[in-house]
């Protein structure tokens, strides 16, 4: 019998990622802003209590880091209360909570990838409501695991990667951050860990349910700067280019001010994920690739 899973920010990067791995795997409830609206507790405990979920994968988020900087409120309700109030839920009906937070919970001070247990210093707004997040649902306790990623990207949405994209056929130059380091990490290949690692879970493969909740690293493997990112993005895709040979310039973090403040270290270690769930993501590059051949394929817009 195919566990229930309600799935929140259903159109999102993550979301419709999920949505597509997990398609004949699981009876899917996703749940977008119009049907589930994550500023909203009681909206959040009525669909739940509705749907009577064995899984709750939270894809949801507020995610204009330098907007946030404007609506804290808001940043913090959707990013800091809704887990806490989805993790309540989850231990009452006896699911498991799956919920993403971020690299920018830490402040990027420290030269090597960062491990779960180190301390957090967020220093945005955006970092801020996601780390209340985490410590809302690690304070209710119950079946959960919370994934912390970092760039994440993909074929459709706001990105990165598209936005890079667009830019390169538009313009001969660009200027790119160079001294912040992290691993792009793609929506198809979070989604693709996910499922594993759930399916894992409800065949009781991970041992008792005290042995594997908690909170694990999950990017793709190695790392680069942000120009590092763009370079690879244009060498590896000139078709999508329309005949542009765009170059990248790069920039210190100080020269593209910003209202948010953006760690310079980004890179999280998978060492935990790896030995708890024997489970390691795509290179960077590889996944690039994989979106790369999704966006090329798709008809154009």
């Amino acid at each position: 019998m195919w566990p229930r899973v309600l799935v929140t920010g259903a159109d999102g990067q993550v979301g419709r990622a999920l949505l597509n791995k997990f398609n004949g795997a699981a009876e899917l409830v996703p749940c977008n802003r119009s049907v589930l609206d994550l500023s909203k507790p009681n909206e959040i405990r009525a669909k739940v209590r509705e749907v009577a979920p064995d899984v709750i994968i939270n894809a949801g988020a507020y995610t204009a880091v330098d907007r946030a900087e404007s609506e804290r409120d808001l940043a913090m309700a959707i990013n800091g209360h809704a887990p806490g109030v989805l993790a309540e839920e989850a231990k009452r009906a006896g699911a498991l909570l799956v919920h993403y937070s971020t690299d920018y919970v830490f402040d990027g001070s420290k030269s090597e990838p960062w491990v779960e247990d180190d301390p957090t210093n967020p220093l945005s707004v955006y970092g801020a409501s996601k780390l209340a997040g985490e410590e809302a649902i690690r304070a209710v306790g119950g079946l959960y695991l919370i994934f912390r990623t970092s760039w994440v990207y993909g074929p459709e949405g706001k990105n990165f990667a598209l936005t890079m994209l667009r830019l390169g056929r538009e313009r001969d130059s660009l200027k790119v951050v160079d001294d912040q380091i992290g691993a792009p990490t793609t929506a198809a290949e979070l989604a693709r860990a996910t499922h594993e690692i759930m399916t894992g879970v409800l065949q009781e493969r991970y041992g008792l349910e005290t042995d594997w909740p908690g909170t694990y690293h999950m990017t793709c493997s190695g790392s680069v700067s942000w120009c590092g990112f763009a370079r690879a993005i244009f060498e590896r895709a000139p078709e999508l280019l329309d005949g542009k040979t765009p170059t990248v310039n790069p920039i210190k973090t100080n020269e593209y001010p910003t209202p948010a403040k953006r760690p310079l270290n980004s890179v999280l270690a998978n060492e935990k994920l790896q030995q708890r769930f024997g489970l390691t993501l795509k290179e960077w590059q590889a996944a690039l690739d994989d979106v790369l051949e999704t966006i090329a394929e798709q008809p154009k817009r």
